[in-house]
């Protein structure tokens, strides 16, 4: 594609929506211009939804360089990972911390949430390391100026189908929720369980610290209706991923205009993370397509 045609089918394609999103839900939405000075004002509270990416999905896990790219890229912040190490993990620096904050704020971009992607190889279910990370991250979390972290449970950290693994998970989360309680930090489960399995999860736990994260487009694959699923779940969500498996935002299976109704209807102000999955027009240049897709329904003041 030359870049032209792409960037001109953007610009029609956010004018086609913006129509079509007014005349769906009545939103709000901005101009480019008042959507810049709305990001600025939003910082202050929930008013409206901030983007944000997986440092992964710009592959800059764990690097200070995430927050130059989502610079470009026209974006509110970052989702920064812990990275993998065997006893220590990278954002356990000090100094690492530090840098990632400096390069944010340089940027004039915030931190979204942290996240523990290493979970999904060793597992919070089974790896004492995994136990002891968790709780050392909620110490991490002040230093990086935010108060949620992303539990995965995929891979061999996967709850599905395993109900022994399932209990040991609610016995750890028992011990860590009020060390997470003290701190204001919230344990946020992201996994392939569907509403009622997370809710089971958090009622047995029964901590305000311990939430779900819920990702759009992971629990459209296995085939739950979402668009129920977020009303079902309601304030038990602390933050999302936008994800789509089979296009760029809007050309594949996620309706997100969908998708803002339900927010709207549990009340859900704040970050939208992009975890991006199709990269037609490679990583910047697609993330960059689904951001200026999502402005136009998800806008910085609503």
């Amino acid at each position: 594609h030359g870049g032209l045609r792409v960037n001109g089918r953007t610009l029609s394609r956010r004018q086609m929506l913006a129509g079509s999103a007014l005349t769906l839900g009545g939103l709000s939405l901005t101009t480019s211009c008042a959507s810049l000075s709305g990001q600025r004002a939003g910082r202050k509270g929930p008013a409206g939804f901030k983007l944000g990416v997986c440092d992964w999905t710009i592959g800059r896990t764990t690097q200070p360089e995430a927050f130059d790219v989502a610079k470009r890229i026209g974006l509110d912040g970052v989702q920064v990972d812990f990275g993998r190490g065997a006893e220590e993990l990278p954002l356990f620096a000090p100094a690492l911390q530090q840098s990632i904050l400096e390069r944010a704020e340089q940027n004039e971009l915030e931190v979204a949430s942290l996240a523990m992607g290493t979970l999904n190889e060793i597992p919070y279910k089974s790896d004492p390391r995994a136990e002891r990370w968790v709780e050392r991250a909620i110490e991490v979390c002040p230093a990086m100026k935010t108060d949620i972290i992303l539990l995965a449970f995929f891979g061999k950290g996967d709850l599905l189908d395993d109900p022994i693994g399932l209990d040991l998970t609610v016995e750890r989360l028992k011990k860590a929720a009020p060390k997470a309680e003290d701190a204001g930090v919230t344990l946020a489960v992201e996994s392939w369980l569907n509403a009622e399995q997370h809710i089971e999860i958090l009622d047995r736990v029964g901590s305000p610290a311990v939430k779900v994260y819920y990702d759009v487009g992971n629990s459209h694959h296995k085939g739950y209706d979402i668009y129920q699923e977020i009303r079902t779940l309601g304030k038990r969500i602390v933050q999302f991923h936008a994800k789509d498996y089979d296009d760029l935002y809007g050309r594949g299976s996620i309706d997100f205009p969908r998708v803002r109704e339900a927010m709207d209807a549990i009340g859900y102000r704040g970050w939208f993370v992009m975890e991006g999955v199709k990269m037609p027009l490679g990583v910047e240049e697609s993330c960059r397509y689904d951001a200026e897709y999502l402005r136009t329904i998800f806008p910085p003041r609503v």
